[in-house]
């Protein structure tokens, strides 16, 4: 074997991994995230509670300029999106949440959203699902339906989609960790 093959062998290894970390997720491209996904668990709606740390990981279709620009400015410190905050109600069939922007200590609260389990727009399988389907936010984002796995514990992988004239389309995939 090689040393070229036998590198490329060890790096995708290394890709398939399980991630345990944010970091560990920012570091994989966009088709990697698409397996693990793929791979993860549905969490319980409980799972999901409280301020999480979110973190942009990659833009589906970016090309290899966009998505280093993009991922750089994801872990920059000041990046505007912090995370988000999780509520279940009803049951633990259903929540709320919103997304924390500019700041940690006393970040803003943008664009609620309702929380459940259902089919996921990746597979077969289920999903946590985020509808932000709701009069409150702009027409823009209540066309965003995101949806979360679980990859390890208090470590959540998701997938953004924007429903464009009737159909899903994956725009990007962003992690939360508790």
């Amino acid at each position: 074997m090689t040393a070229a093959v036998s590198t490329s062998l060890v790096l995708e290894q290394a890709a398939l991994a399980e991630p345990r970390s944010l970091d560990d997720l920012a570091a994989l491209d966009a088709a990697t995230l698409r397996e693990h996904y793929r791979r993860a668990d549905v969490p319980a709606l409980t799972a999901l509670e409280g301020d999480l740390r979110g973190r942009m990981l990659a833009v589906v279709g970016a090309g290899r300029l966009w998505f280093a620009l993009l991922r750089a400015f994801a872990s920059w410190r000041h990046f505007p999106w912090r995370g988000k905050s999780f509520a279940t109600r009803s049951l633990a069939v259903r929540g709320d949440g919103i997304n924390r922007v500019f700041g940690d200590a006393a970040p803003r609260r943008w664009f609620r959203f309702e929380t459940f389990i259902g089919p996921s727009r990746a597979d077969a399988g289920q999903a946590f699902q985020l509808d932000y389907d709701n009069r409150d936010n702009p027409f823009f984002i209540r066309a965003i339906k995101d949806e979360v796995r679980q990859v390890a514990p208090g470590l959540f992988l998701g997938q953004a989609c924007v429903v464009w004239f009737g159909k899903p389309r994956l725009v990007l995939y962003f992690a939360l960790s508790a």
